[in-house]
Parts: C-alpha cells; structure tokens; sequence
C-alpha cells in the first residue's frame, strides 16, 4: 500500500467515515449565507476509479434563487458509505480496496449522493510516455510554441507543438543526442529533470516545481529507463469541465474547476493538475493553474481547459455584491425573445426600449432588400394604426426581389464568384454561378439542399453552373479549408502544420478531411472556355508526418466506406445531416450577424472551444427550428427580425452601455458598400453602370467580384479573393469621409440627378422640400427644432422697398437646397443603419 493511501485509510479510521466538522461544515461567510439555496450539484456525477492512484476530485456548487453560484466544496458535510473502498484526500476521493459505495455530500438542508466503484485498487500502472509524460510536459509549457514547441525549437532541443507528434518527441529527448538529456545511470540528475527544475540554468526557467506530481511523474519514468510505449496506449477521447454554468458574486469569489478525461478503453481520470487553463478576460475572471477561477470586475468571461489535443471551456459571469436589479416584465414577439431575455437577465442587463416606427422602417428596409424606402412608404407606414403593420412590413419585404439578390450577394462573397486572370472562369461562367444561386434563394430552396448540390457538383461549368465551386479552388487543401470555413464556420488551416492549440482538430483530422476532395477531376469541354468537373477515383492525400495516406474521415465523426462512391457526395450528406452539430448553427449564426452587426459566435467564421457563443441556449434553439423547419430561410429571417431584440432601440442604458453581444440595444452599423452605393443612387436619381450589367442596375446585382469602382473599394466591399468575413470591411475612416465630402458620390449626383430642380418646377414650398428630403435621406420626418433651424438658413421671401413680398431668387434658392442635400448625404444618420 502507497503512502499515500496507509494516510488516507488512518484518517478515515479516526473519523469513522466522516470527517470532523471542525473541517466541514455550513460557515458561509456572509452575504452567501444568507442567499435562499434552491440547488445543490456535484460533479463527476459518479466516480469510477482505476488503479491504485487514481484519485478524482469532486466539485459541490450552490445555486441561490437570485441565479448566483457559489463553490462550497470545502463546506459540505462528507459521509462514506463503506470507508474500507474509499479514502477522502481533501476534496479528491481515493481507492483503497475494489468495490462499490456512495459519498453523501450535504450542506444545508440538502444531501447528494454520488455513487464510486473501484477496480483494480491494488494495481499500481506503470508510468506511460504517451499517457503521463507527454501531459506533464505540455501542462509544463515545454512544448508551447514560445519555448520548445517552436518550429525550430529552443537552444538546439525542439518538442512537437503541444505533442502532435509524441513518437518524434521520445526519440529527441532520447535519442537524437544519447546520454545528454537523459541520464539512466542517475535518473535523478537527467539534463532534462534538472533543467525542468531549475537545477541547472534555463532560458525558460523553472517549469516543474521539485518534488510536484509534475516532476514526480518524470522522474518515475526516467527511473523505469525513459522507455517508449510498448503498443497502443488508450487515448483521450471526450474532455468534461465542471462546474458548466458559474455565476459568482462580488470581487474575490472563487469557483475551483475540476477537468475529467474519458479515454478510448472506457476508463476516466482526473486531468485537472495536468489540464492548462485560460481565461478569455483575465480582469473578470482570472483562473491560475490548479483551475481555480477568481472573480474581478463585472462581466463575462469564458474559461478553457486544455488536456492532450482536446480543449474545452465553461462559461463565467461575475456580477458586483450587492448589484440591485429587479427583472423587468419585456414584452416578446418572436421565440426568440425569451431565450435573449434569459441571458441578459442572467447578466442583469435591462434593454433599451423599442425603437420607434421611422427607425424600424429604415432599419428592416436596409436589412431586407438593401433599400431607403420610399418617401411615400414611410408616409404611410407612419399612418398605419395596426398594431401588426411591423409584420406585415416584414412579410411584404420578403417578398421581394430585392431580398433574394441581397443574400445572393452576401453568399456570392463567400463562395469566392469572381473572373480571374487567367479566364479559368471566364465572365460566362461567373454569371451562370450567380444566376444559379439566385434562383435557389429566391425559390427559398432548403438549404441543406443547396449545399448539398454545390458540393457533390459534376458536369461542365455553364451547363452545371454549381461545378464552379470547384473551379474557383482547385488546390485540395485550401478547397477542403473553404468548406469547413464557408459551410461549418471552423478554420481548420492551423491544424496542417500542427494539432490545433485552441481547437479538437489534430493534424490526422485536417489531412483525413482534405482526403474527401483529392479525386475531384477536371478537363476542357467542348467550349474552350468551360471546363467539366468530375470524380476521378484515384488521387489520395498523405500526412507529412510519416506519410500514411489518409483515410476520408469526417472532422469530429466517422470514417465512412467510400470505396465506390464519390467522396464528395458521402460528405455533403454528412454535413447537410440533421444530426450535423455545426452546419445549421453555422447558418443561423451567418443570418444574426447580418442584422445585429455582431455574431453570436464572432467572427462568424471562427468556431472553436475557444470562441464560444455569447448565448448558447439561443444558438441552440434557432439550429433546431431551423431543421425543423426544413431549412426554411425567410423563416428564419422573419423570426429574428419580428422579434423585440432585433427592434430595439440604439439609445444604451445604465446597465447595457457597455454590451455588444446580447442584443440588449441596437449596434449602429455603417451601411455596407454596395448597399450605401444603392442608395445614394436611389435618393439622387442617379443610375449606375458597372461593366456587364445594364444602366441602372444595382451594385448588389454584380456577379463578378473583380468588377468594382473607386466608391466600392473605398467603402470596404469585399474583393471575393478569399472566404474570409473579414474580407467586408465595415469600419469607417477617413478616406470614406473624404469621399463623400469631395468626391463624385454627392456633390455631382446632386446636380446631375436634378431632384430640387424638379421639387421646384412641381411648386413645392421650401418647407415641403425639407421634408421630402428628411423622409428620402433619412425616413423620417424632421422634427420640430430641425425644421426650425434649416428654414432660417435657408433663403426666404424678402419685402421689396414697398414692404410687398417677393419670392426668392429660384437659382439661389435650389443651390441652397442642394447644399442642404448634401449635408445630409454626409451625416452619420444617413450613413448609418441604426
């Protein structure tokens, strides 16, 4: 018996399978012990220990009726069932002989019980390299990219980054320069202990403390003869994070974590000492390197445990002591709003208020179908008494045209339809792929459909327009990037030279999906200008650590038999499936963050642990209605944007002046290029021609990415050269301002487009005029103070010697009005989508 467990077994002898209540007890300090507990859970749920060091901790958490959390794992009474099984070691439960009993943890009024089995407690396993070493290294950084995992290493010894590559590792560190890193004579004294220990000088400094499990770990393996792994070592296969949900209280909280591993062979273990934790905002919770998180200032914060090649994170919001909040009664007209509402109440944010009628309008119009509306249309939009007009707003704008080719727009960006230099897609091609993804949108085709009509493509490029997917990319690599990127919101790029560091994705992972594209074949047609895509079946893709050829595999799933099929196909019906966790959420995510200017996951393409959404429950709920629905797009749009969240007002409050993700107000967003190109266009009856397309088409309508103008580039439209969201730059700057103080986009439209001119020859008053102007530039009409203030700036009728009146010059008079135009073509509210 290890010492370990003679001192666990003499402990729980003399308490008689209860510890003493001098150590556990219910002395919450206050506040807390004052909170009305409505729960108490425990984590793992059950314990099953393997082997006679397998010691697992447990975690106990409170939940108050206010929604806070609190850790009283060190307060809860402990009371063993049968003490000769198990041991308590602190707040970590250790084997002492095979069987099965119960640990009873109460505090309170409340008692949980969490069932514990034993095998093999008199087995002592021998330490393994791949299991135990490799772990101890990467919790100790050796293998980090600063330190030893770097491409070239560091001081001439380099580690695989964060161990992709275990079986190169054992042969560095013990073969690559014999008896210098490794010392079997004197284990104790190896190059590679002393220098981890700080014995010895080392750039990186101490990484293990002396006599630590750490170091304890390695010295045993040296100790056995530093061997490799004899055959196949069970490897992580799921990583558990505990507590899921933690909502502290106040500066100083505390909430430990506790990381359990489930491996390939079925067995569990407690990685929490060798896990490396991360907080995405260290100022609201600062985790150290046990796990134990410590609450700072008020908000959110997700915390990441990483364990071999797996990462996962749990969710903390930290709000201040004594916080007064009294949740309001919110009015919800979409399903959406309840799943919003929860979250901001969990962060105890009120929203702004709903915005009023002329801001919707423009809003929706702008988000729908790329347009100002009409002066005529917010005239009677403002009119309407229905308490449903909004709705019905909605359902009318879905209807249109305009709303197909604004999102034909947006996926054309991500698709990459573009000409290139070399006409290997030539302008025929590009319009084909266009129009065809227009009638899918338009016809409101599901869209697992759509994609999986895009992927499984065949045929010549004008007479199959969905074969272009597979001209635009032709390299394997970077076509099976795009479909992760485009079609799952993952970037799995990092993972070609090494295992993901804030993701699952291992090396074997990305190689394994590439392999789906490597047989995709291509030749002339009998148009020089087309080219026929076509399954090949030959061509495979091999790993450049080993070079194995790999296997088609799906990322996070199954290795499917696609010996007489076209891979392609087998894996668009994968990533269509229903079961898929990431295709629809992918979609639902795309859509939010195109009217909420900000993603639940964000960026939009960058799904990993490490970015987690800002409202789980919510992207949850959308994904699955959106299957249920059958993919159904304006269904989804029309939910999101009939909902209180998306109709809020931009105006911020006390509590949510500093929120962007929860859709606690509404985020002005600059209007995105081409949409502001539109509308500039529309208000000063100023067609636009751009190559290939007829006078008067809008700039949403271009098909070809490489067709563009200086306004559009300025404005940040996307080039269509990668799949990247980022490619559409919606910041302002200066250049942009510029622009539309000197350039052609106001100043010569005015002119050119004649609409005082025809405001005067109509015999509209000046006061007529400012109000048409209000509605078409802003769609709304001006108030008060602002109708005062333009008229007295703008020329009036002026009495002659006589004292009889007489109208203003009409020449000065227009230029004036002009001037007026252009003021408010250059102001934020124009600019703006607010």
């Amino acid at each position: 018996m290890s010492p370990r467990r003679v001192a666990i077994a003499i402990a729980v002898a003399c308490a008689g399978g209860v510890l003493p209540a001098a150590d556990r007890g219910d002395d919450l300090p206050d506040p807390l012990a004052a909170k009305e507990l409505i729960a108490l859970q425990a984590w793992p749920e059950r314990l099953a220990l393997a082997g006679a060091e397998d010691l697992q901790r447990f975690v106990v958490q409170a939940t108050f009726a206010d929604g806070t959390t609190a850790d009283v794992t060190e307060h809860v009474r402990i009371a063993v069932g049968d003490p000769t099984v198990i041991g308590i070691d602190g707040t970590r439960v250790a084997p002492l002989a095979d069987g099965a009993t119960v640990v009873s943890l109460g505090w309170r009024d409340r008692v949980i019980d969490l069932p514990v089995s034993v095998t093999q407690a008199a087995a002592a396993r021998p330490v393994s390299f791949r299991r135990d070493v490799m772990p101890a290294l990467t919790k100790g950084g050796c293998n980090s990219g600063p330190c030893h995992g770097s491409a070239s290493g560091q001081d001439g010894f380099r580690l695989s980054l964060f161990g992709f590559d275990p079986d190169g590792d054992h042969f560095r560190i013990t073969g690559q320069l014999p008896a210098r890193r490794v010392n079997l004579a004197l284990p104790a004294e190896s190059l590679l202990r002393e220098k981890a220990i700080g014995a010895v000088p080392h750039t990186g400094g101490q990484r293990f403390v002396p006599g630590s499990e750490l170091d304890r770990t390695l010295l045993a393996w040296l100790e056995t003869g530093a061997p490799a792994d004899a055959g196949p070592v069970p490897q992580p296969v799921e990583l558990l994070l505990h507590p899921p949900r933690n909502v502290l209280e106040g500066a100083g909280a505390r909430q430990q974590l506790a990381v359990l591993a489930r491996y390939s062979d079925g067995s569990d273990r407690d990685v929490t000492a060798l896990s490396a934790f991360f907080s995405s905002a260290d100022s609201v919770a600062k985790v150290d390197g046990s796990g134990a998180v410590t609450a700072g200032q008020r908000g959110e914060a997700f915390v990441l445990a990483r364990f071999a090649t797996l990462t996962v994170g749990t969710p903390v919001i930290v709000l201040p002591a004594g916080l007064p909040y009294s949740k309001p009664a919110l009015p919800e007209t979409s399903w959406v709003d309840p799943l919003v509402h929860a979250k901001l109440d969990d962060l105890r944010i009120v929203p702004s208020a709903s915005c009023d009628d002329a801001t919707f309008l423009r809003r929706v119009w702008l988000d729908l179908v790329g347009l100002a509306p009409p002066a005529e249309e917010v005239r009677r939009f403002l009119a309407d008494g229905s308490p449903e007009k909004r709705a019905a707003a909605v359902d009318a704008l879905l209807g249109r045209k305009e709303f197909s080719e604004l999102w034909v727009m947006k996926f054309a960006e991500l698709l990459q339809m573009r000409t290139d230099e070399n006409n290997r897609i030539p302008y025929k091609a590009t319009l084909l792929y266009f129009h065809w993804l227009e009638e899918q949108i338009a016809r409101n085709v599901p869209f697992d459909r759509v994609v999986r009509e895009l992927l499984s493509a065949s045929g010549g490029t004008f007479k199959s327009p969905a074969a272009n997917y597979y001209q635009v990319e032709r390299d394997t690599l970077k076509v099976a990037e795009n479909v992760a990127q485009v079609f799952l919101g993952m970037r799995i790029q990092c993972a070609q030279c090494h295992n993901h560091p804030f993701d699952r994705w291992t090396m074997d992972d990305y190689y394994g999906f590439a392999a789906f594209f490597s047989q995709v074949g291509r030749k002339n047609g009998e148009d020089p200008r087309e080219t026929i895509v076509y399954d090949s079946r030959g061509g495979e893709v091999s790993h450049p650590v080993g070079g194995r050829v790999m296997a088609p595999k799906f990322l996070g799933g199954a290795t499917p038999d696609v010996s007489t099929k076209d891979r392609r196909a087998v894996l668009a019906e994968w990533l269509t499936a229903r079961d898929n966790p990431w295709f629809a959420r992918n979609l639902v995510n795309l859509v939010w963050a195109h009217f909420f200017g900000v993603g639940i996951v964000d960026p939009v393409d960058d799904v990993r642990v490490s970015n987690p959404p800002s409202n789980p429950g919510l992207i949850a709920e959308m994904s699955r209605r959106f299957i249920e629905s059958d993919y159904d797009f304006k269904g989804l749009v029309r939910a999101i944007v009939t909902s209180q969240a998306y109709q809020r007002a931009a105006v911020p409050n006390e509590t949510n002046a500093l929120d962007e993700r929860n859709a606690s107000r509404a985020l002005p967003r600059r209007i995105r290029a081409e949409i502001l190109l539109d509308v500039i266009s529309t208000v000063t009856a100023t067609p636009n021609k751009f190559p290939g397309l007829p006078l008067g088409a809008r700039a949403v309508q271009i098909a070809d990415g490489n067709v563009s103008n200086y306004f559009l580039q300025t404005f940040g439209r996307a080039s269509r050269a990668t799949v990247c969201s980022c490619e559409v730059k919606m910041e302002p700057n200066l250049s942009q301002a510029l622009h539309l103080l000197n350039g052609d986009a106001t100043t010569p439209r005015i002119r050119d487009g004649g609409v005082m001119g025809q405001f005067l020859a109509a015999g509209k008053s000046t006061a007529e005029i400012v109000e048409e102007l209000w509605l078409a530039c802003l769609a709304r009409p001006p108030t008060m103070a602002e109708r005062e203030r333009v008229l007295a700036q703008l020329p009036g009728p002026t009495l002659d010697a006589a004292g009889a009146a007489t109208a203003p010059d009409p020449a000065l008079l227009q230029t004036a009005l002009e001037d007026l135009f252009w003021a408010l073509l250059n102001s934020k509210e124009f600019a703006f989508n607010h």
